[in-house]
């Protein structure tokens, strides 16, 4: 299953990011080794969100790394949603649906 981690970056995300990105990315690349993120990055220019697609079992574990996460424990992330996404086309689709 796929789920989305948005986020919602504070006004003063930009400003505040360097003092703990080391930290956030340490989190996200040992979240990438154990298969459960695929991607992640900010949107928007300049950046005022950002998307974090997991593929894993539970909504719990993006809700758990959103929990540890350094830019969400600082304050960097004014607020955070879990989604799951229906993947049903593409090579990594959870549920593909072809025609």
């Amino acid at each position: 299953m796929h789920y989305l981690l948005i986020y919602e970056t504070a006004p003063d995300y930009l400003l505040r990011r360097a003092e703990f990105r080391s930290a956030h990315l340490v989190l996200a690349w040992q979240a990438a080794e154990r298969g459960e993120l695929l991607l992640g990055g900010a949107t928007g220019e300049p950046a005022d969100s950002a998307l974090l697609l997991f593929c894993c079992d539970s909504a719990d574990i993006p809700a758990a790394f959103a929990k540890a996460d350094p830019y969400v424990v600082n304050g960097l992330v004014k607020s955070w949603q879990v989604k799951p996404w229906h993947t049903v086309v593409g090579e990594g689709a959870a549920n593909p649906v072809k025609i």
